[in-house]
Formats: C-alpha cells, structure tokens, sequence
C-alpha cells in the first residue's frame, strides 16, 4: 500500500512539475499511467500491446475517478473489468481509450494548475461551451475529447468560450 502511495505521488509530481516548468513536449501525460517515456512510437507500441491492468489502476488512483466514472469514460463495464483484472492486461482499444482519458485529464490539471480537485470538479460538471454537456462525457469519443481539449485551450489563452 505505501509504495502505491508513493508511486501515486511520483506520477502526480512529475505532472505538476512539468505543468509548473511548461515543459509539454511529447506525450507527458502518460505520467498519469505511471509512464516515464513521452516519444510517440513507444506510446504507440504500449497501445497496441495493450496496457497493463494495474494501469487502469494507477490512473484511476492518480485521478482520483471513482471505478464507474473510469468504467464510462473508457467503456469499458464492470464485467470486462473483472476479466482483465484476471488476465492482467487491457486490450489495445481499451488500452487507447485509457490513454484518451489522461490526455483529456492532464489538459484539465493544466488549466487548474495541477489542482486535481479542481480538474476533476471541471470534468463532472456541464460546460456551457460544450452545449451542456459534461466533458467526461463528452470525452467518450475522440471527436468529444478534441472539443474539451480545444475548449482548455480557450479557457487557458482567456478566449471566450
């Protein structure tokens, strides 16, 4: 339990220090999936070898998600859970829908300045610019997920949303 913890607080530190230092360069968001290499090919080539379960696990840890959010977000139900907990490993689709997810998480750590709370807070609540809509629902699909991240990108540069 105490290296989950420390583990947790090493994923979130890596984010918060890049989010403070503004280095963004590659793919530095897999740091919520307990990741240390950013380069694409390599994301690529864990994707379609398909994650780990414990991944799923470290990210909803690091989010703070409940199981069911997490469950939503990534589509995958609570059966398929069981079944990969038991292999130990995602399939490459779940495992890029995963990946979709701490994407759409970091964007909001950044807009809150690595406040999980307050990203987590933004994610469940509907969003004007979003027609209504909650962005953890609307991430569901890759076009939803490009407007939350395009909304960020707003909200970020102060331009109305």
């Amino acid at each position: 339990m105490a290296a989950e913890t420390e583990a947790k607080s090493a994923d979130l530190k890596e984010m918060e220090a890049r989010i403070r230092s503004g280095k963004r360069e590659g793919h530095y968001y897999v740091a919520l999936l307990g990741f240390r290499t950013y380069e694409a090919v390599v994301i690529y080539r864990l994707v379609r070898k398909g994650f780990a379960f414990s991944t799923f696990e470290r990210f909803r840890k690091n989010t703070s998600l409940s199981q069911q959010d997490l469950s939503d977000l990534t589509q995958i139900t609570a059966r398929t859970l069981v079944r990969r907990r038991e292999a130990g490993k995602l399939e490459p689709e779940e495992s890029d829908r995963l990946l979709r997810a701490s994407r759409i998480f970091a964007r909001a750590l950044e807009l809150f300045e690595g406040d999980r709370e307050a990203a987590k807070r933004w994610l469940s609540t509907p969003q004007v610019a979003l027609g209504g809509l909650v962005p953890l629902e609307l991430a569901k699909t890759d076009v939803g997920a490009q407007e939350v991240e395009f909304l960020v990108g707003r909200l970020e540069h102060g331009i109305p949303a």
